[in-house]
């Protein structure tokens, strides 16, 4: 089969297609053939050599998702058969013909979607369902904050907070990707770039912020949040130390109750990823069938492509998921 392979840590430049045997599945995988796969940030920090992959995955085929028909399946699986239209959360290696994963770890194809939409899924739900819903429990009628919010993981999160009756607040770094956050349901939308986002949601108050920028946002967030609110970190890339003269006040913490938190998704167990799966299939795939949630695709580019659809990635120029299509299927 064909891969796209990390010929070395790099840039773009250093995915290069290759011929792989293709993977037989073992007793609880399924062997998934491609039609798309989706690229996520942590792909970039994988192909430059800061994000190593889980022991058992493949080491230099980035990958999280994927979406397509189940070829084979290990002796072990029930519940799929041949012929299956599913998409899947991998720990790697999806950028290929044929990617192999955890039964426990497929969804259906929601009804009437394609498999660029589906493919869309996996990597944003699981994180966005984790850390919002369960870590920081989400209520309905509660004011939820995500930065980053036309980031693939903004859409997810601004739509299914919504869906669940949350009032929400996202903040992105153009008038555009302000109305496009709107446009999936926010109630308020702030263009970091040009507003101070807690000036303007200080008079609103905060009880979820999803954060995945860090630096100095944090002693923001933690002005932000209400009594017993609770602050989520996925990923700190304006880095995870403060800087400069906003100092955090810790006090904030022990005076409001708040609780802080975070997580990566990456390197938790099969059986974690399966529980989430199926916590997944009870509570977020009825919002999907009901058509409250629409995947969001900035652009698609064939699996030769990928250095192209990295690039587009590390511009931060686009709205929503980057998609890679099998054109080989």
């Amino acid at each position: 089969m064909k891969a796209v392979v990390i010929t070395q840590p790099g840039g773009p430049e250093v995915l290069q297609i290759q011929e792989r045997e293709t993977p037989r599945p073992a007793g609880s995988e399924v062997l998934i053939k491609v039609y798309a796969a989706g690229v996520n940030r942590p792909d970039v920090f994988q192909r430059k050599g800061n994000y190593p992959p889980p022991p058992g995955a493949p080491q230099d085929i980035p990958g999280l998702e994927v979406a397509g028909i189940i070829e084979e399946i290990g002796a072990d699986v029930t519940g799929w058969k041949r012929g299956d239209r599913v998409c899947a959360l991998l720990a790697g290696g999806g950028y290929v013909e044929y990617a192999l994963a955890q039964a426990a770890h497929c969804l259906p194809v929601p009804e009437g979607w394609g498999f660029s939409e589906a493919a869309s899924l996996p990597e944003t739900v699981f994180t966005v369902w984790h850390n919002v819903f369960q870590r920081a429990r989400l209520q309905a009628g509660e004011h939820f904050l995500v930065h980053g919010g036309s980031s693939g993981i903004g859409i997810t999160a601004i739509q299914l907070a919504k869906a669940f009756g949350a009032k929400v607040f996202a903040t992105a770094g153009s008038d555009e990707k302000c109305d496009a956050c709107n446009a999936l349901g926010a109630d308020i939308s702030i263009n970091y770039k040009t507003s101070d986002f807690e000036e303007i949601l200080k008079s609103e108050g905060v009880d979820v912020i999803l954060d995945m920028v860090g630096g100095d946002y944090i002693p923001k967030n933690l002005r932000l949040l209400r009594e017993e609110g609770r602050l989520v970190f996925i990923n700190t890339m304006k880095g995870s130390k403060v800087r400069g003269a906003d100092e955090v006040d810790f006090s904030l913490i022990m005076r409001k109750r708040l609780t802080v938190t975070g997580s990566t998704l990456r390197n938790r167990d099969h059986a974690f990823k399966a529980a989430l799966t199926a916590d997944i299939l009870k509570n977020v795939w009825p919002v999907l069938e009901k058509g409250l949630f629409k995947p969001v695709i900035a652009q698609t580019f064939p699996l030769e492509e990928a250095a192209k659809a990295h690039t587009l990635m590390e511009t931060s120029d686009h709205i929503g998921k980057i998609i890679l299509l099998n054109q080989w299927k």
